[in-house]
């Protein structure tokens, strides 16, 4: 039966100082730094990765692909090391990465025993600051420290009540905010003062530092000055020794990202042959989509030009129609003036002019342009000296 209570997470301060990472050969203050330094990864991932301020900081379930994880940090790096390195998705290099990744998680849960749930700190701030009647910028002082506490080793020492006293009571002092003390306030919320000062302690000493820088640990050990050769050695073996065991003891989860390796190497061949193809494909593709648009340009400008044609030609029998028409008006016209001439022998050209006008007045129309009316009007001034 499995142990899976809250309370296996706290560590004594000798198990802190005998951790994996002494018996390595790595000393507190390259352990200390190291630690910092991947708290402020998680965060500058998880703005990256545009995660919520809480799973950054309690590591609630906010799923994400591992291609956009492996693209995060990448960029990360090379943001880092001033470069501008490309990253192939279907390189051996990122389906390496993959396989790492995927490995490491697995590795990290089992050291955990699949317990995820922890509690932090954040939940009691609230609750605390609202029993004690304090000003509402507090609050987010206090959760601003709560968030730095997590770069620490509080979170395994003390319980998230202490924590919570501890962050409380350092946001109070900032702002200078007098908290009642008889009775003592922690009293009420199951803390202790000496551990109120051990975390006022560690958020000041975390603020001293200056920022977290990576340390390159070769071969998982630092080795000092003042070692003999001797030790240096032991050390070295025992270090390699270590790594042996940890690759027996993952020997089955590797075999199954080899093969995934020599699968995703294989596809990446197949995808580049693809792309060659396609690549020939598509040209053809478009010469003759390329050939086809300039046919279709051609007809619809042959067409165009029909369509001129054939607009003058009904323009010219229109206009040979209006003149044909025209000229019976003409006629018919000039045969009234001639009936009305010979009715009227004494007519003058003054009234000759009135008739004329009297039909252009009723809408007929009896000519087109002033020609016509001018050789209307001689034939009948000719008509009419005769």
């Amino acid at each position: 039966m499995i142990y899976t209570a809250i309370d296996n997470f706290y560590l004594t301060d000798e198990q802190l100082k005998n951790s994996p990472s002494s018996k390595d050969g790595i000393d507190e203050a390259t352990e200390t730094t190291l630690r910092i330094y991947g708290c402020d990864l998680i965060q500058e991932s998880g703005i990256l990765l545009k995660l919520p301020q809480v799973v950054m900081t309690t590591g609630q379930e906010s799923p994400r692909r591992a291609r956009q994880a492996i693209i995060v940090f990448h960029r990360m790096e090379c943001r880092r090391e001033l470069s501008n390195r490309h990253l192939d998705l279907y390189s051996k290099k990122f389906s390496d990465l993959k396989a790492e990744l995927s490995r490491t998680e697995r590795h990290i849960l089992k050291e955990m025993g699949f317990v995820c749930h922890v509690e932090h700190p954040h939940k009691f701030i609230s609750n605390y600051l609202a029993t004690l009647g304090t000003p509402p910028e507090l609050r987010q002082e206090a959760w601003n420290l709560a968030n730095d506490s997590l770069r620490t080793t509080l979170c395994v020492r003390f319980k998230s009540e202490v924590v919570a006293c501890g962050v409380v009571y350092a946001a109070a002092r900032r702002f200078q905010v007098p908290l009642p003390e008889n009775p003592p306030w922690w009293k009420a919320f199951d803390a202790e003062k000496s551990g109120i000062d051990e975390v006022c302690r560690v958020l000041a000493h975390l603020y001293s530092r200056p920022k977290a820088q990576y340390i390159p640990v070769y071969n998982n050990v630092v080795a000092t000055d003042t070692e003999t050769e001797g030790a240096k050695e032991v050390k070295i073996k025992m270090a390699f020794d270590k790594l042996k065991e940890s690759k027996q003891s993952d020997d089955e989860s590797k075999s199954m990202p080899t093969e995934g390796d020599t699968r995703e190497e294989h596809r990446h061949k197949s995808k580049s042959e693809h792309k060659t193809e396609s690549s020939g494909e598509n040209q053809g593709l478009g010469q003759r989509k390329r050939k086809r648009e300039r046919s279709e340009r051609v007809k619809a400008r042959d067409r165009d030009r029909a369509d001129i044609l054939t607009g003058k030609r009904a323009m010219r029998r229109k206009g040979t129609e209006m003149n044909s028409r025209v000229e019976v008006i003409d006629r018919r016209i000039e045969q009234r003036i001639q009936e009305g001439i010979l009715k009227n022998q004494g007519t003058t050209h003054h009234v000759i002019v009135i008739i004329v006008a009297h039909h252009i007045r009723q809408g007929r129309r009896i000519v087109t342009d002033t020609t016509h009316m001018h050789r209307t009007i001689f034939k009948v001034i000719h008509l009419c000296t005769l």
